[in-house]
């Protein structure tokens, strides 16, 4: 073989040599870049997600009505589920239950703990209302308020996430994963909780309400409540960024939401404690009404939901972050 046959030849070899290598180098940015644009996943199913919808928003629960045998079931289904994932007690209760009574009807806040590694004696709270408005007295057809979206949807996120985090076995500080009662005639459940608590060991509230239907904002994106009273939402911002799944401020300031919802009486604790919605509530058409039923929600939207709250609140719940009080006079 003469010399300049050798010579093209490695000419040749050197180019589709550097060819591969350009090609490798953007393959594995295109790879980085999908990665980022996707959320981590959640460690739990999406047919776990649509059971505990399901269950909490059958007939069976009779609109979980606090006082009502519908909500005693609705009561066991959460405690079975924190005892299945391995949740502890919070503080002195001897059981989930934190018993009071309001207006002569015996009512409980379900509340399991999963303590904290380095910072266990600082609490993040994770929290919805397991409560509804129950059955019609009278009438014709469907009489059941199944409260699916109000506030099916958000036990069902407090339940997933506390699964979630139990498997991961990373969290720094504690988690206080609590279903309040009563939600519906006044945060009743979540003004007692807050009675009983030293507001300075809680970090931060994170709150879920109607979780399950896509917001005005957009596919892919929440709202939450109270933005600017605390630096709370620019830290899940933070967090989110790249993801693909955004958050935005609550667009509806003239309904007062911040304070309609149980984060309003840890808030007025100090604690920056805000809620996550996705629903469009100015055009729902079943808001408060017996059609509230799990068939008319997206367990799609509930899951990516759940998981963007996971991701977003990470580097609180591993202690990294710390949110502002609140400020209760913006």
């Amino acid at each position: 073989m003469n010399r300049k046959l050798i010579l093209y030849l490695g000419l040749f070899l050197l180019f589709l040599s550097c060819n591969q290598a350009k090609v490798t180098k953007k393959t594995k940015k295109e790879n980085t870049v999908s990665t980022k644009n996707k959320i981590a996943s959640l460690l739990v199913s999406k047919e776990t997600i649509k059971k505990h919808l399901y269950t909490l928003a059958s007939d069976e629960m009779e609109g979980r009505k606090p006082g009502t045998k519908g909500m005693e079931k609705a009561t066991q289904y959460i405690e079975n589920e924190y005892k299945r994932i391995g949740l502890t007690t919070f503080k002195n209760l001897t059981s989930y239950r934190q018993n009071f009574e309001h207006q002569s009807i015996q009512m409980s806040n379900i509340i399991g703990v999963l303590e904290g590694k380095s910072k266990k004696n600082e609490f993040v709270i994770v929290s919805a209302h397991h409560d509804h408005l129950g059955m019609k007295e009278s009438g014709e057809g469907d009489l059941i308020f199944n409260g699916a979206n109000d506030d099916a949807s958000g036990v069902t996120g407090v339940l997933a996430l506390a699964e979630h985090y139990a498997k991961k076995g990373d969290n720094e500080r504690s988690i206080v994963f609590v279903c309040f009662t009563a939600e519906e005639i006044g945060l009743i459940g979540s003004k007692y909780f807050g009675k009983g608590i030293n507001q300075e060991e809680f970090i931060a509230g994170i709150n879920l309400e109607l979780i399950a239907k896509e917001p005005k904002t957009g596919p892919k994106s929440a709202w939450l409540t109270g933005f600017n009273r605390s630096n709370f939402g620019k830290i899940i911002q933070k967090n989110l960024e790249g993801t693909g799944y955004k958050l935005y401020p609550d667009p509806y300031p003239k309904f007062d939401l911040f304070f309609r919802s149980d984060n309003a009486s840890l808030a007025r604790l100090g604690v920056p404690s805000h809620t996550f919605s996705t629903t469009p509530i100015d055009v729902d058409t079943h808001y408060h009404k017996v059609s509230d039923e799990a068939n008319t929600l997206s367990i799609d939207v509930l899951s990516e939901t759940i998981k963007a709250v996971a991701k977003g609140t990470e580097s609180i719940i591993n202690g990294t972050d710390t949110p502002t009080r609140v400020n209760l006079k913006k």
